[in-house]
């Protein structure tokens, strides 16, 4: 895959792509190289306002794409279930849980959950639980879940997974984004074992550095003006541009021959560079904490897997 670019992309002619987080950053670029191929693109986005400026913004970049704005919060499982029954398409091809949140000062849901752990991975578990039907239905489909190498700092804590015993934003951040590995490894595994699911792939990308406005979330929520701008210098001296970072998400959600359960990231030290198969920490691929995290995910969200249980 050396080398691997958006003009690699296959014809996506009548194909149907949600993608989380689409207002700007990764999530952007990702609807537009979608859209650019000819697939219909649903920007998902928490902000009407956002969502409908970023529709506009990909019109005038790609003309006659067909892409349209939805609203989708994360944060508020009522939203989840409101944007997957709201969907109006019959098959969906290509989903991709992008969206997320870095190392914020400590929050909580609607729901009550700590938002990093409760946005990064019980939203996108939610999401994918309710459109599952549908990607089931789809021929192909394939549901590409964002996660980053900063998974390697922390791994998920099953007796605190709401992170209440000692948060620290950093380690939050980086169980969050184990669970979205574990989720994959998990959903991979379940789809195998089912009659008939094989064909719909679950699988992992990461941007690297990439220059996303993440970085500079935490620090603007918190005030801290100094973090704030060591961040934006780290991000234009240091960072690849969005571009550059999408192109693993790209390539895990559209090139043929990606295996289930594949993690996808930069070629140069999981950094920077094209496309590449990409280390993860032995504790993403552990069934039995697997099985433990997706178990407490439907207790917590209330979307249970049906299609997938054991006969």
């Amino acid at each position: 895959m050396t080398g691997w670019g958006t003009g690699d992309i296959p014809d996506l002619e009548g194909r149907v792509a949600v993608v989380t987080g689409a207002n700007g950053g990764l999530g952007h670029v990702i609807a537009r190289e979608l859209a650019r191929k000819g697939a219909s693109v649903v920007l998902a986005c928490r902000s009407e306002a956002r969502g409908s400026a970023a529709v506009e913004r990909l019109l005038g970049e790609v003309p006659g794409a067909a892409a349209e704005s939805a609203r989708l919060d994360l944060g508020d499982l009522a939203s989840v279930r409101e944007f997957a029954y709201g969907l109006p398409y019959e098959r969906v091809d290509l989903l991709v849980n992008n969206a997320g949140v870095m190392a914020l000062p400590h929050g909580t849901t609607t729901d009550g959950f700590e938002t990093q752990f409760g946005v990064n991975h019980l939203g996108h578990f939610a999401l994918t639980g309710l459109l599952l039907p549908t990607l089931l239905a789809t021929p192909g489909a394939r549901i590409v879940t964002v996660s980053s190498f900063l998974h390697a700092l922390a791994n998920v804590d099953p007796r605190d997974l709401n992170n209440v015993r000692r948060y620290g934003r950093w380690t939050a951040y980086a169980r969050s984004k184990s669970a979205n590995l574990l989720f994959t490894h998990e959903l991979a595994r379940r789809l195998a074992a089912r009659e008939g699911a094989a064909d719909v792939r679950a699988v992992a990308a990461h941007p690297g550095y990439a220059d996303t406005g993440l970085q500079t979330a935490g620090p603007r929520a918190e005030g801290r003006r100094f973090a704030e701008r060591l961040a934006r210098l780290g991000n234009r001296v240091v960072a690849q541009p969005p571009e550059a970072g999408a192109l693993p998400v790209l390539y895990a959600a559209t090139a043929p021959g990606v295996p289930s359960d594949s993690f996808t990231g930069p070629s140069f030290a999981m950094w920077r560079g094209s496309p590449a198969p990409s280390w993860r920490a032995p504790w993403t691929t552990d069934d039995a904490m697997g099985e433990r995290l997706w178990a407490a995910s439907e207790r917590l969200t209330g979307v249970t897997y049906e299609a997938l249980r054991p006969s």
